[in-house]
């Protein structure tokens, strides 16, 4: 269904802390016309926890629009309550996403039952296509590949963004789930190894910076072409670690500010970058060619 280099897209901001819908109109069209394939709106990279839900629905709405039907739009509307999720997920469909991100629920540690009767509601409740999003990294709860094999039965049920960074949990996945259920990488760093072993991309936060070169060495993975891939992912190498040396999106948004793209608006508890990373951030940048 979704295939290649699809952008966790930030959602810019005034210094102030206020949206700024105008620059993610030409944030939409920057990952678009560098040859992004898909935009994830409102996910953790989105700062999906500071937006309430007005603001959130908005959101979507807005990067629908801007990308005017060019590329796909997935929206995230994951939550610890199931409610919730249904009343986010049920935003997306109405704002004319292609199909929803659902981040598995956190802080309330479900069982493997419970992540299971999660997510089947949800799917019941509204029929636009939905993809798991596990992170236990950010959510301590770990959703397993036998429950995410039970959960690829249901019809719209149609893919996991698996963000362990666990290449052992990607085959155990390609073994498990069907053969037209999608297994996208949730980790940069190891995005490549997961494409060429069988997964159909990679949802990216690197894109956000660098979406052409993300793009080509996405391209050259599907088809099998490692040497390419793995030249062009040598050169990213800086920007998919040190983008995490601060909790994301703290760093891609200091990144993308430099380059112009955004202003440095971020919100609480979320802070700007501190100035003892700069530097690194900044030979990252010059290594993958962005200074």
């Amino acid at each position: 269904m979704f295939h290649g280099s699809m952008v966790a897209l930030v959602t810019p901001m005034h210094l102030d802390g206020a949206l700024d819908t105008a620059a993610l109109r030409r944030f939409v069209d920057f990952q678009i016309d560098n040859g992004t394939t898909a935009i994830i709106s409102v996910g953790t990279t989105g700062e999906s926890p500071t937006l309430d839900m007005q603001e959130h629905c908005e959101v979507i709405r807005l990067t629908v629009e801007y990308a005017r039907g060019r590329v796909p739009v997935i929206a995230g509307t994951g939550s610890n309550s199931t409610i919730e999720a249904i009343e986010l997920t049920q935003c997306a469909q109405e704002a004319g996403a292609q199909a929803c991100l659902l981040v598995t629920p956190y802080y309330n540690k479900p069982t493997q039952e419970g992540l299971y009767l999660h997510y089947k509601a949800i799917a019941e409740a509204v029929p636009i296509p939905q993809i798991l999003y596990n992170v236990p990294g950010r959510t301590v709860c770990d959703i397993l590949p036998a429950t995410v094999a039970r959960l690829a039965r249901i019809p719209n049920i149609v893919g996991i963004k698996e963000a362990t960074g666990n290449l052992d949990r990607a085959r155990e996945l390609l073994k498990l789930c069907p053969k037209e259920f999608e297994l996208y990488s949730g980790d940069d760093a190891t995005c490549l190894e997961f494409m060429l072993l069988g997964g159909h991309g990679v949802i990216s936060v690197t894109t956000n910076v660098a979406p052409r070169a993300m793009q080509d060495m996405c391209a050259a993975a599907l088809k099998g072409d490692a040497r390419t891939a793995g030249a062009i992912n040598d050169r990213l190498m800086g920007l998919h670690k040190n983008l995490f040396v601060e909790a994301n999106p703290i760093p891609v948004k200091w990144v993308l500010e430099q380059m112009g793209l955004i202003e440095g608006g971020i919100r609480l508890p979320l802070t700007r970058l501190s100035e003892m990373h700069h530097d690194v951030l900044r030979q990252a940048m010059r290594a993958a060619g962005l200074m």
